[in-house]
């Protein structure tokens, strides 16, 4: 399989972008480069520029909250056909969270410039890429709002 047809395969099998247009398919494929991150390598660190975001084809990527002390506050782990990243919609541009490689990952980068500049010449395309993002964002936040009720369960905080 080339890398071309395997990414195709996995954006149009993935929940969150598998219900785009074909067009906009072709298009992350042409935006997308596959790399590889070895077991507790950094994907990116919070306030780091973002630039890119990522579908995993195997392996897993830990994002955390980084703590004052302690250990990292871990948010989700994810795993194959599971989308990361945000940040490079939002300006400033700056990650929110950070991630690394639980274990050996390949997965696809996608340019985020790239796609940010496609979304303001295609409005269309523009709109079904935000609508995507808006609800990986609140998957996120309420995956890391959960966590930390789990973990520190302070009185009264919901």
């Amino acid at each position: 399989m080339t890398e071309t047809s395997r990414m195709r395969e996995a954006i149009s099998r993935q929940k969150l972008l598998s219900t785009l247009k074909e067009p906009y398919i072709e298009f992350l494929v042409d935006s997308g480069t596959e790399r590889t991150l070895a077991a507790d390598e950094p994907l990116f660190r919070l306030g780091d520029p973002a630039a890119h975001f990522y579908l995993l084809y195997s392996g897993t990527v830990i994002l955390e909250v980084p703590a004052i002390q302690g250990p990292n506050l871990v948010i989700q782990k994810l795993g194959a056909e599971q989308v990361l990243g945000w940040s490079w919609l939002i300006p400033p541009y700056q990650w929110s969270f950070q991630a690394r490689a639980g274990e050996d990952a390949e997965y696809i980068e996608f340019d985020g410039q790239r796609v940010r500049e496609r979304c303001e010449q295609d409005p269309d395309f523009g709109y079904a890429i935000l609508l995507r993002f808006a609800s990986l964002m609140s998957e996120r936040l309420e995956a890391a709002r959960m966590e930390m009720m789990r973990q520190w369960n302070p009185p009264g905080f919901a």
